[in-house]
């Protein structure tokens, strides 16, 4: 199963919708946290055919909106403090900062593991779990970019749009 893997849009629309074009062959997405606005949200929720996993950012500012949105889309689930999800016989932790990320690939539980924030798109093995970070949608920082994780290889490829 292809997932693909957001992060720190920061209302970025039109590295948004490059992005939407380009997941196609994912069923499932994560947005690691910093939607920003919760029209973001619901860009993602109608351009995305399949369940969004989130969590919240420190740049989420309304939070009970962003909420609304979610449960009127019917593909968004909100998980806070993080999204400890089982997809496709692989255990996945999604959070939004990356000291949390390292921690809990650390800690051996997870077969991958998602983190933002930092805006730096990375991937590395830790232990036996993948730790990966797709960068930003916003591309304020450096090249706007996501990611792809494949589960059936536990691997992780950063696209850049």
């Amino acid at each position: 199963m292809f997932v693909a893997v957001l992060s720190d849009c920061h209302d970025c629309l039109e590295n948004l919708e490059k992005v939407l074009a380009r997941v196609e062959q994912a069923e499932v997405a994560l947005f690691c946290g910093d939607y920003c606005a919760p029209f973001t949200l619901k860009m993602l929720a109608d351009g995305f055919h399949g369940p969004v996993h989130s969590v919240f950012g420190n740049n989420d500012g309304d939070a009970f909106l962003l909420l609304t949105i979610a449960q009127k889309a019917g593909n968004v689930t909100f998980h806070q403090p993080m999204a400890h999800l089982e997809l496709d016989g692989r255990s996945i932790a999604v959070v939004h900062y990356p000291e949390f990320g390292e921690a809990l690939a650390l800690s051996g539980k997870y077969d991958a593991v998602f983190s933002g924030h930092d805006h730096t798109a990375g991937a590395k093995t830790l232990g036996s779990t993948l730790w990966a970070n797709p960068g930003e949608v916003m591309g304020r920082f450096g090249k706007p970019s996501f990611g792809m994780y494949d589960t059936s290889t536990n691997t992780f490829e950063i696209i850049t749009i």
